[in-house]
């Protein structure tokens, strides 16, 4: 079976005592790789390559970096195939969700192509008597990155592109669970030209990442999964002098106001909720009716379109949804769904039994669709990471928005509704961090930043954008004169000023 290892330095590392770990094809249901577990000694030799590499990196041109990012997006673009077949032979989405993730990862190379722009700072001339000011964005040094499986290329590229534009150096530490579509990411760097050492991929579990959080070398850590995880790393970073961004989970709701788009509503909500298998932070696993003729309707239609959404393995063309990405995670969402049924949700649409007859092993659930469930359920306040979609009834707009901002996480929202002034309202008082209206997965494009409120970010910057520009550099300002030669000047005791 095929070793998944690591890349430092510009080169496989592959150490033959190593831990492995299975890696599956969820749609076939069996393991067809294993990947290498990294040990601390190896994350260690990873941040030597990436602190060694970080002072020719520093005094690299900008537009340098940038031409390097240039050919890089040309090889994504190119390679776009190769890549998309690797996540969904790991994760499982159907190839082109796949190829939708790659192209919203590139969006974000493009960006990190502007750094000659992004870098520039500011300047003023003379502020006082022949004294000029101006500020510059300089690099931390090796940075890291931790990112999740439900997106092995986009995440990655929502990090590293920025951080090395920036003159960063860069330690990535992938899922797993999906580890091969990332290591070809790294591979595609090295061939566009970035030098050995500035971009480095260390396989692995918790000894990775206490190995990369230890350690007094890595500057700053950004990271994106569970909030649980996501507020450890967070507090153990910052005690530790780093800069930490941790962006975590989410229970995203969609509001349906009764004088909305029913057809259109719910074929959005039939994507948001079932896209990817549900695997998505930005995925709506909760609808807000308002209003009982809402809640039946919507049930009525979700469930009617529910029969007509195609599941099956993400390479058979037609297919709209694939398998979950593993024997246990498809055994916690189940449990999900039993909980649902046992705490009193009526249970509309069950996907439990769902067979496919071309993959009879693969992990497939079908979507399931609950109707009355309360904000005391399991299925309501967890973060269910699958194919669950829950329906809660409010009467009016202000009941739902109360029910949204009680909920612990406030990571991405939206409203469907005709009513501008109710959208107004809605995206003006709502506590959470990313609103749609009538626009149900609201992720901000590459040149916004990405990131949602309460316990679904913990630091002060989000992710990717002029946020990511920002947790990728420090600011330093400096202030120069030159007096005039032959000029000798009284001390002054005041405290300076431009006047």
């Amino acid at each position: 079976m095929h070793t998944v290892g690591h890349f430092i330095n510009g080169q496989h590392v592959n150490d033959p005592n190593a831990r492995t770990q299975p890696v599956f094809d969820p749609a076939l249901g069996v393991a067809t790789r294993q990947v290498a577990l990294a040990s601390t000694a190896t994350v260690q030799s990873a941040i030597a390559a990436a602190e060694a590499a970080f002072p020719a990196w520093r005094e690299t041109p900008p537009s340098k970096r940038a031409r390097i990012m240039f050919r890089f997006k040309q090889l994504l673009e190119e390679r776009a195939e190769q890549l998309c077949a690797l996540i969904t032979a790991e994760h499982g989405k159907v190839l082109s969700d796949a190829l939708g993730e790659l192209q919203r990862g590139i969006e974000n190379v493009e960006f990190a192509c502007y750094a000659p722009e992004l870098l520039k700072g500011e300047h003023s001339k003379n502020v006082g008597p022949a004294i000029d000011s101006w500020s510059e964005f300089q690099p931390l040094g090796v940075v890291a990155g931790i990112t999740p499986f439900n997106f092995p290329a986009m995440v990655p590229l929502w990090m590293w592109p920025l951080a090395v534009v920036c003159g960063n150096t860069f330690v990535l530490k992938p899922s797993e669970k999906t580890p091969s579509s990332t290591l070809f990411l790294v591979e595609l760097a090295k061939e566009a030209g970035l030098p050995d050492g500035v971009l480095n991929i260390v396989n692995g579990d918790k000894e990775a990442v206490d190995a990369l959080i230890d350690s007094p070398v890595v500057q700053a850590i950004s990271f994106v999964g569970s909030t649980p995880i996501a507020e450890s790393i967070y507090t153990r970073g910052c005690a530790t002098g780093k800069r930490v961004q941790a962006l975590g989970g989410a229970k995203n709701h969609a509001v349906v106001m009764p004088d909305a788009d029913l057809d259109n509503a719910v074929s959005a909500l039939m994507g948001a909720a079932y896209g990817s298998c549900g695997e998505r932070c930005m995925a709506i696993p909760v609808v807000v009716a308002v209003g009982d003729a809402v809640g039946d309707a919507l049930a009525e239609r979700l469930a009617a379109a529910l029969k007509q959404m195609k599941v099956g393995p993400g390479t058979e063309p037609g297919n709209d949804m694939g398998p979950l990405v593993t024997p246990a995670h498809f055994e916690k969402v189940k449990g999900y769904v039993d909980a649902g049924v046992a705490e009193g949700a009526t249970l509309v649409v069950d996907g439990r039994q769902t067979r496919i007859a071309s993959a009879p092993e693969g992990f497939f659930l079908g979507g399931c669709l609950f109707d009355h469930v309360k904000p005391g359920m399991t299925i309501y306040r967890d973060e269910i990471f699958g194919p669950v979609l829950s329906i809660v009834r409010v009467g009016s707009l202000d009941e739902a928005m109360a029910l949204i901002d009680a909920h612990e996480y406030g990571n991405g929202t939206c409203l469907f509704t005709r009513d501008g002034e109710a959208a107004r309202y809605f995206t003006d008082r709502i506590k959470v961090g990313m609103v749609g209206v009538n626009v149900p997965l609201p992720v901000p494009v590459s040149f916004h930043s990405f990131g949602g409120w309460k316990r679904s970010l913990f630091g002060d910057l989000s992710a990717y954008g002029p946020d990511g520009v920002r947790f990728y550099t420090r600011r330093k300002t400096i202030t120069q004169r030159w007096p005039s030669s032959g000029v000798r000047e009284k001390a002054v005791f005041t405290f300076p000023s431009n006047q």
